[in-house]
């Protein structure tokens, strides 16, 4: 009766797409960006959220300034997308899970998310609204390995706004998918945002944003006008 398209992500050299089943989203796992947040950087638990899948925007794209916010942020992060799935994986049995990475960017309306924290309230509508989560081709880990270093960065209009490294993660990405197993089935088709370094900031319409993770790839998106 019903005909639905099921989001998709390119792959690097390939015809075929990802298909995207959840977006699950660590937050505040670089310290440098837990302390810009007020927080206090030591390790402790993962912070998660998530994003509906359909809000994947593709690399190249223009994402509309959404509705209900004047603090539009940015926030650049190493995407990991899952082709095996499982629970209560070790961080040693992770990588079998991981198909590839990407980079993507994990727009936040950041004043409606300062005003959930303040009345103790879901982030939902702060992180899940559409076009919410752009990223760019997943590069495959067949072809790329398993990054644990490397350069993340993020420009806004060719302004340097975010740097961090890989290394900086308080929680690796194995260590991160192993926790998250314990509160959910991972699937293929997941995709992990794996938290972004300090730098963040506003954006409105007309700013182009160019990113970029070595040795996994770019991506740049521009901020239209709100529909």
């Amino acid at each position: 009766m019903f005909s639905i398209e099921y989001p998709t992500v390119a792959v690097t050299n390939s015809k075929e797409n990802f298909p995207v089943h959840r977006i699950y989203c660590v937050g505040q796992n670089y310290a440098a960006h837990a302390r810009e947040m007020g927080n206090d950087p030591e390790r402790e638990a993962p912070v998660w959220f998530m994003k509906t899948s359909d809000s994947v925007v593709p690399d190249g794209s223009t994402v509309s300034y959404p509705p209900r916010t004047s603090n539009l942020h940015h926030e650049i992060e190493l995407v990991v997308a899952l082709h095996k799935g499982g629970r209560n994986i070790t961080a040693t049995q992770a990588r079998e899970l991981i198909f590839g990475y990407a980079v993507g960017i994990d727009l936040t309306r950041r004043d409606l998310q300062a005003a959930l924290r303040k009345n103790g309230r879901p982030w939902d509508p702060a992180k899940s609204f559409e076009q919410a989560a752009p990223i760019s081709a997943i590069n495959p880990a067949s072809a790329i390995g398993h990054p644990q270093a490397g350069r993340i960065w993020l420009n806004v209009n060719d302004e340097l706004r975010q740097e961090g490294d890989l290394s900086d993660l308080i929680w690796s990405v194995p260590e991160a998918l192993a926790e998250l197993s314990t509160l959910f089935t991972l699937a293929p088709g997941d995709l992990l945002f794996t938290g972004t370094p300090s730098g963040v900031g506003a954006v409105v319409a007309g700013d182009r944003l160019t990113g970029g993770i070595d040795g996994v790839g770019e991506i740049t998106i521009d901020i239209g006008s709100p529909n």
